[in-house]
């Protein structure tokens, strides 16, 4: 498929090496936004599905994506022209490297879905593997991004693989990024934990908030937790 319509905005996804998934509409619907953000950030916004998602959700006035993959970065730009927000969606063609050399703005809330499957065998398709590979944005540059783009009262929000949780908030600590809320994902009752979804603060609170969230019953059978997370999006919930 490769256009995606959601309730209130359309994704092309055609020139795009990874298509849109449910990690990203994951995080697109849960990143916390009780700060209220005015400026948002999308590290590697791929489709832009996720600053698309933020643009609905909240008032920010200036919302960012970078993106590196030129096809993606093209791609991101169309879909954020396209939607009911353009005028406060903006893409940059560039590297996180790169972008961080000369950070002009601050962010009240940066969120990322970054590559992974670290250990994974690469395949035959370079763009896919860079979409995929922790290499291409390791989580301490992530992290030490955040780090310095994020504003004071700012929120940082990512998607990772669970095996990956404990090495994250301890880059993240290392960095006086404390976790504030702590989602994992189970495909169904039934399965593993596969994802985690978490959101770091500059200030560590007393009491975190952690739960789970279990997607599906049976076979395209959504449970409640996850039709009330995302049905603001999917046109089918």
């Amino acid at each position: 498929m490769s256009k995606f319509q959601f309730k209130q905005f359309a994704v092309s996804q055609d020139k795009c090496a990874m298509k849109i998934g449910t990690d990203g509409v994951l995080l697109g619907a849960w990143a916390p936004i009780e700060n209220r953000p005015k400026s948002i950030l999308d590290i590697g916004t791929g489709t832009g599905i996720i600053a698309l998602m933020l643009a609905q959700r909240t008032n920010a006035v200036q919302i960012d994506a970078l993106e590196i993959d030129e096809s993606a970065f093209e791609q991101a730009t169309d879909n954020f022209e396209n939607s009911p927000w353009n005028e406060r969606l903006y893409c940059y063609h560039a590297g996180l490297d790169e972008f961080i050399e000369e950070p002009e703005d601050e962010y009240d809330l940066i969120v990322s879905n970054p590559p992974f499957f670290s250990e994974e065998f690469r395949s035959t398709d370079e763009r896919r593997d860079l979409a995929r590979f922790q290499e291409a944005m390791p989580f301490r540059e992530l992290i030490e991004a955040a780090d310095l783009l994020l504003s004071e009262n700012g929120i940082f929000s990512v998607i990772i693989p669970f095996k990956e949780e404990a090495t994250f908030l301890a880059l993240a600590k290392e960095y006086e990024l404390f976790p504030i809320r702590i989602t994992r994902v189970r495909g169904s009752a039934a399965t593993q934990i596969v994802r985690s979804l978490l959101a770091f603060r500059r200030y560590e609170l007393s009491v975190l908030s952690a739960d789970e969230l279990i997607i599906e019953i049976g076979r395209h059978e959504y449970t409640s937790d996850y039709i009330e997370l995302t049905k603001d999006f999917y046109l089918k919930m």
